[in-house]
């Protein structure tokens, strides 16, 4: 499904990102965990086309993903839900919503697609008419989180969805995520939260300073006492 090997990326004098490899296979769950400024932002926005790589190979579907503009790379199943939620604060709830479905080539299906992501998000059912800066945190994350399931993808990149939200939220937001993966959508998640990434995905990397310092299957790490030490406070 997703396969980047060797990937380097630097933001002038400074490396960022200095060859990491990570495999996901088509129905995963895979976690990117590490501390803040480990490259873990970096990483999905260079898949995304969002940062330029300086060398190495993003392979997705066997389409080079190095050579397709960000704006093309969601027509082919990818879709990327930004840390910091990025919503259009001034437009609706269901405005926001419509704007993920501009890559479908079909726009009479767009209506379809909303009441798919409303069986999920009920909540923005209720305020599709509300100007989404208006809303909680929460509830913004769920836009983002619609409207990246808009456009019908494949495989999701998700970048820290629990970042600032309540522990009753974080719930909610994590139990849509397994529905989604029930539903066989494929999620790389970045996530600061690093027991709940842990404890859903089928396997995780640790990125520190930039390089793929441990990987293997999710429980593992989650058991892990370097993990454990390092980033559940255990």
């Amino acid at each position: 499904m997703l396969d980047v090997k060797d990937l380097k990326v630097s933001y002038g004098a400074v490396e960022a990102l200095k060859g990491i490899s990570l495999h996901v296979e088509d129905g995963e769950i895979v976690s990117l965990i590490g501390a803040n400024g480990a490259g873990k932002t970096t990483t999905l926005h260079t898949i995304t086309g969002l940062v330029p790589a300086r060398s190495g190979s993003i392979m997705f579907n066997g389409i080079d993903l190095r050579k397709a503009k960000s704006e093309k790379i969601v027509t082919f199943g990818m879709a990327h839900v930004p840390e910091g939620r990025h919503v259009f604060t001034r437009m609706t709830v269901q405005e926001n919503l419509e704007m993920g479905a501009f890559s479908l080539k079909d726009q009479s299906g767009v209506g379809a697609m909303l009441d798919k992501v409303f069986g999920y998000f009920p909540r923005l059912k209720e305020r599709r008419r509300q100007v989404a800066g208006t809303l909680s945190g929460g509830e913004q994350q769920m836009v983002a989180m619609g409207r990246a399931l808009m456009s019908n993808p494949t495989t999701i990149l998700m970048d820290e969805p629990s970042m600032g939200l309540s522990p009753l939220l974080v719930k909610e937001i994590f139990s849509i995520i397994r529905a989604l993966h029930e539903q066989g959508i494929t999620i790389l998640l970045v996530e600061q939260n690093a027991k709940m990434a842990l404890s859903i995905a089928d396997h995780a990397y640790v990125l520190e300073t930039g390089r793929i310092t441990m990987r293997g299957e999710a429980h593992e790490l989650l058991h892990n006492e370097q993990v454990r030490k390092a980033y559940l406070g255990a």
